[in-house]
């Protein structure tokens, strides 16, 4: 579904990835971790077309994303990021219409996909007359997944979606997130920094270190037979900060 074939993406004399060659299949879900820096957000940007590669090609089902196709590719993506980066000057439910409303859909249409969208992720509905700024941190997620969700892309990019989340709603978004990923069987592409949730989405983690893949594989895999040094200190410097 999504591909990059040895993209890479310089700004000047700064490397923010390096040649990559990644395949993520139809109906998966993947995780990209690792430090601050490491061009996980660059790659999941490159995947989306908010930026271009400097070299190498990434590819959406089969075809180069290019000026030509990028608008019609962009409507088959759903962008999520942390807080769900929603306008503060639109309601909820405005936020969440915006796209489709371009798009031409009726307001029939619009309230029919918001009320079912509202009900899968469950937000109650009172909720989307109000501004963002009016609801807390786990309700603006849930629009942002919505305005994501709206015309029921083939892929969902998530960058570090859940955290400005306090533990507990964290781990309650989490299973419910986890249980929409498996109902929808969408591909996915999940950015985080913690590994516990690199674990607990990821079918494959993809861990990168200063611009490239250092590993990529199950939990279990870099668990027990990490491919570098770093691999192990990065799980262990994890299991430190969570003890």
């Amino acid at each position: 579904m999504l591909s990059l074939d040895a993209a890479s993406k310089t700004y000047g004399t700064t490397t923010a990835l390096q040649p990559t060659t990644l395949v993520f299949a139809p109906g998966t879900t993947s995780v990209l971790i690792g430090p601050s820096g490491c061009g996980k957000s660059t790659l999941l940007r490159l995947l989306i077309g908010l930026i271009q590669p400097t070299s190498g090609t990434v590819r959406f089902d089969g075809q180069p994303l290019s000026a030509g196709n990028l608008r019609s590719i962009r409507h088959r993506i759903g962008y999520v990021i942390q807080e769900g980066g929603l306008f503060p000057h639109l309601t909820a439910h405005e936020n969440a219409a915006l796209v489709p409303k371009h798009l031409g859909w009726s307001a029939a249409q619009v309230g029919a996909r918001i009320e079912a969208l509202a009900e899968q992720i469950h937000l109650p509905m009172d909720r989307l007359q109000h501004y963002p700024q009016q609801l807390s941190g786990g309700q603006r997620q849930r629009v942002g997944l919505m305005r994501a969700l709206m015309l029921d892309p083939d892929v969902l990019l998530l960058d570090e979606p859940l955290g400005a989340l306090d533990p507990m709603i964290r781990a309650d978004l989490q299973a419910e997130l986890r249980t929409l990923f498996a109902d929808l069987q969408k591909t996915v592409v999940l950015v985080t920094h913690d590994m516990a949730e690199a674990a607990f989405f990821g079918e494959t983690i993809h861990l990168l270190r200063a611009g490239r893949i250092e590993q990529s594989g199950a939990f279990t895999d870099l668990m027990e037979a990490p491919a570098t040094p770093f691999v192990t200190a990065f799980i262990q410097a994890q299991r430190r900060w969570a003890v």
